[in-house]
């Protein structure tokens, strides 16, 4: 028999039989099979096979089953094998099935943004919630109901360097999802493994890795090109965004965009005001959506779902023990006499600009910068005067008159400086003030309280790494720095050392490199701003460090301001003031405190706060950003594509719950205890203990288990392959909690639950305990008459990418040489269900001669059931496939009269040319998106079936 392949299929190819994993198609338009070894030779087995390179592939016809009675004790190898069949099945609706069972306290917001994906025709959308809120956890939760879907094989997630174990820890500890590491160590493994010409993101299927690692190494785009993957998630991913410039971040991100089936992005801060940076992230996103990114239209993506967007106070009231209302402290002191004369003496340099003496914006652009170095701390301005003064020196014919006199300046600055001391120092001695007050209350001995200090400048954060270990009696390893010139390796590094509780480490010195995405909550709750950030946005992700979903104390927040008798300098510093009361006034209020200055990007905010320091009082800064700015570009096309969409999200949140189905185990642990006492049943093959009480598991690792791991992160495999499994959630999570204070961090403990590679590798186990197109038949000695019996039958129907789009489960009930009724497989097993659990197996014999009698009446029965639903199916389908197609037409028109317009404009330089090229990126996007659209939702016309087990009665 031949026919469409697909998943689920039991398959017979150069003599062995085989099941098929995943199907894909092939550049020569063949399939490209992922099977598993079922036969004895090949148990266990990967092994791909391309259909134009076999001479033959046989799909086990299902009329020729052969029907054997299952002779173990309580039909264990049966229900075994039914249960394991049903986990195949991958259903294809808008429900939740199996993300509420991952190790986490599941919030319903948190489940909006999966609900919002599975109602698109692709799953592509930028989870855009605030600083804090959990939206690794949301990516996490789409991803595991895509993994349930079958739509997950291959995952790619690019992230920061100073992120990636900390997300792959997420994604791992939360729902089982074993991300590869690539980093530095990481890459180098892979490539002493496989051969110089291999592709290295072919050799795992799951990996993370850092963007900026991706753009650094030019070998990689040629092999990224050459790859796909099932999900790209891309995190914070405003850093890709086009932003009018050439950004290696934004060509690699639109490359990948088009490398998947689903693109998941990730930023609290979305947009940087600009209706074209925002939309280029939509047109990764969706290529199709603007054909003008300067001049947009609602109705072309209003539909579409692609955002999603909400802060605290819009989840407050579903989070009510998990969101602590912070504390914010501004502790002012006023400058000594040494800062005062640095003050005056920065003042008082005559900047130039060319060799000559500028007063006007370009001289004190400069000055301001200085000034933000001196903010930081006389150590850091004292480099940037040391580089000013070099500059100035190195270029021989531009030393005029002029730039003699800001010599002269800049050394009496840099003398200044010098003399600005510790005890001088009225930030620092504040700083250390505070570390040793009643209120504060701190205790370096409490592995459970520590601090977090920012500073932009890593001057400051060497000059606190001295000062603070001298002063506070800390050794060398209670105290450590967080900045980006150091690699990823260190980076990572430091962020575990400060979340695992036996480390020592008691203070971290971060740059701004640690204001984004990472974790710094477990052990601290306490955050200083050594100098106060010159964007709000950063106000925002610094904070956001320790004041986030999971914090379990108040998060405390302070602010050192140092005031000034210099009317210059106090001016500016109240400036920085009003910033942080607008951060705050934001956190209470209105959410995004990007929106008082309304340009939304970090390098533009500080911008705009230098000329303000240049051309503005304070009072006037204070009285123009009073209230949210008018909204902009970003703003409005950010609301266009989520406005319309979210409402009718909420509200279907709690109809799509899916209802509970009969269950032939229990429990997980019933499942797994029951198949490796089946494993087990002529001798002990597998070490194994189980405690009943507390539902615990402990496993070594068989050959064929410690292979499956070969593919995995080596850090979740236990050590000597003694795996210790729970099914209890809660226990599960507090090992996780415990596990971050461990040398290694990661949990000695594993959950047990239907993702966790072992419950799979059970499952795929089970699948393999009947032979060659067999299927088990039930004998039972009551319920059912002597003529009477029931099939249970599998009926898939795939679409043209091969997945699973129609899969139906049947039981199939026959009286005599008939078929009496077709029920759904549910529908019989609340009937039957409890009985097949209790039976004794008393091995009588059943009437098999009989009983394969009818296999081709039952198929064909299925055959015309399932039909019905592929006709219900193509008819709701087909009018929304042309509806798509349509819309399509109508975009790629748009986007060619756009085209057409830019050209004739002459805004296509290199006249012909561009534009033929630009035609020819239109017709292959638009043609890609049409073959994938009909692709997904156009199904095949033959059903795969599959005799599943046979209920009957016994003839005795």
């Amino acid at each position: 028999m031949t026919g469409k392949f697909a998943p689920g299929a039991r398959v017979e190819i150069r003599d062995e039989e085989w099941v098929i994993r995943r199907v894909d198609p092939t550049m020569n338009h063949g399939d490209q099979l992922t099977c598993e070894g079922i036969s004895e030779l090949v148990r266990g087995k990967e092994a791909i096979f391309l259909t134009k390179f076999e001479d033959k592939i046989q799909i086990l016809d299902p009329k020729l089953t052969k029907l054997v009675q299952d002779k173990s004790p309580q039909f264990s190898q049966s229900l075994l094998f039914i249960e394991s069949q049903l986990r195949q099945s991958t259903p294809n609706d808008l429900k939740i099935h199996i993300a509420k069972e991952a190790a986490m306290d599941v919030v319903e917001y948190q489940l909006v943004p999966t609900y919002q994906a599975l109602k698109q025709p692709r799953q592509r959308i930028l989870i855009a919630d605030a600083v804090g809120l959990g939206k690794t956890l949301e990516a996490g939760i789409l991803v595991t109901e895509l993994i349930q879907r079958g739509r997950s094989k291959r995952i790619l997630v690019l992230t920061l360097k100073s992120m990636m174990t900390q997300f792959q820890k997420e994604f791992w500890n939360r729902f089982s999802i074993p991300l590869i590491r690539l980093d530095s160590n990481g890459l180098q493994r892979v490539r002493g493994r496989i051969p110089t010409n291999h592709n290295p993101f072919y050799y795992y299927d799951k990996s993370i890795i850092s963007i900026d690692t991706l753009k650094q190494d030019n070998e990689f785009k040629s092999y990224l090109d050459k790859a796909y993957w099932d999900i790209i998630v891309i995190d914070e991913v405003h850093n890709v965004a086009d932003r009018g410039t050439s950004s290696q971040r934004t060509e690699l991100a639109q490359l990948l965009s088009r490398k998947s089936d689903t693109l998941i992005m990730l930023s609290a801060t979305p947009h940087d005001g600009k209706a074209k940076s925002f939309a280029s992230l939509m047109n990764m996103l969706d290529p199709t959506a603007i054909s003008d990114p300067n001049n947009y239209v609602k109705a072309d993506f209003a539909d579409k779902g692609l955002v999603v967007r909400r802060f605290k106070h819009d989840i407050k009231d579903q989070v009510k023990s998990e969101f602590k209302d912070r504390k914010v402290f501004s502790l002012k002191h006023q400058a000594s006499a040494q800062e005062e004369l640095a003050y005056d003496a920065l003042l008082k340099v005559p900047f130039t600009v060319k060799g000559q003496y500028n007063s006007e914006k370009p001289g004190q652009l400069v000055r301001i910068g200085l000034q933000k170095a001196l903010f930081s701390s006389p150590a850091a301005c004292l480099k940037s005067v040391e580089q000013r003064i070099k500059t100035l020196k190195a270029k021989d014919e531009l030393i005029t008159a002029a730039v003699e006199q800001e010599l002269d300046h800049l050394q009496s600055l840099k003398d200044c400086l010098e003399q600005i001391d510790v005890s001088a120092f009225t930030k620092y001695t504040k700083l250390i003030v505070l570390f040793k007050s009643a209120d504060f209350d701190w205790d370096k001995r409490n592995p459970e309280d520590r601090i977090v200090i920012f500073s932009e400048r890593i001057e400051t954060l060497n000059f606190l790494e001295n000062a603070l270990t001298r002063d506070l009696g800390l050794k060398a390893d209670q105290i450590e720095k967080l900045h980006g010139k150091m690699d990823d390796i260190a980076q990572q590094a430091i962020v575990e050392k400060f979340s695992k509780r036996e480390e020592k480490v008691r203070v971290l010195l971060c740059s701004d490199v640690a204001s984004e995405g990472i974790n710094l909550h477990h052990l601290s709750h306490r955050l200083v701003h050594f100098d106060l950030p010159w964007s709000l946005m950063v106000f925002q992700q610094r904070n956001g460090r320790v004041d986030r979903y999971g914090q379990t104390q108040e998060p405390e927040i302070y602010y050192l301001i140092t005031e000034s008798a210099n009317e210059t300098i106090r001016g500016d510093v109240r400036i920085l003031e009003i910033l942080q009361e607008k951060d705050d006034q934001a956190y209470k209020n209105i959410g995004d405190p990007a929106t008082f200055l309304g340009v939304y990007d970090v390098v533009k905010e500080e911008e705009l706060i230098a000329n303000a320091m240049l051309t503005m009082q304070a009072e006037d800064f204070d009285a123009q950003y009073t209230t949210q700015t008018e909204p902009n570009e970003g703003d409005d096309i950010l609301a266009d594509f989520f406005s319309a969409f979210d409402d009718d999200v909420v509200e279907e949140i709690q109809p799509q719950t899916p209802q509970q189905n009969f269950k032939l185990f229990e429990c997980e642990y019933e499942f797994a205890k029951r198949a490796l006492s089946y494993l087990n049943k002529d001798q002990r093959r597998i070490a194994v203990e189980f405690d009943d009480a507390i539902k615990q598991i402990k496993l070594t690792a068989p050959e064929d288990l410690k292979q499956k791991f070969k593919a995995y992160p080596p850090e979740i495999y236990p050590k000597n392959g003694n795996f210790i499994l729970t099914e209890d959630k809660n226990t599960y999570m507090e090992v996780v909690k415990a596990s971050r204070n461990e040398e290694d961090s990661w949990p000695k403990e594993h959950y047990l639950w239907k993702r966790h590679p072992v419950a799979e590798w059970l499952q795929e186990r089970m699948l393999g305990n009947t032979g060659r197109n067999e299927a088990l038949v039930i004998g039972l000695n009551t319920q059912l008459e002597k003529d009477e019996a029931i099939y249970l039958v599998s009926a898939l129907i795939p679409n043209r990418k091969a997945h699973p789009v129609i899969w139906e489960w049947y039981a199939v009930h026959t009286k005599g040489n008939h078929i009496s009724k077709i029920e759904s497989l549910q529908e019989m097993l609340n009937v039957y269900g409890p009985l097949l659990k209790k039976a004794p197996n008393t091995g009588a014999p059943v009437n098999l001669d009989h009983l394969q009698n009818l296999r081709s009446v039952v198929v064909d029965g299925v055959i015309e059931e399932v039909l019905k639903k592929k006709v219900s199916f193509d008819e709701v389908m087909q009018p929304k496939l042309a509806e798509q197609l349509e819309k399509l037409s109508g975009l790629k028109g748009k986007q060619e009269q756009q085209l057409q317009f830019d050209f004739n404009q002459g805004l296509e330089s290199v006249a012909q040319s561009k534009k033929e090229a630009k035609q020819r990126y239109i017709d292959q996007v638009f043609k890609e998106y049409e073959v994938w659209i009909k692709d997904t939702w156009q199904t095949e016309s033959s059903p795969y079936i599959q005799l599943i087990a046979v209920i009957a009665a016994t003839q005795n």
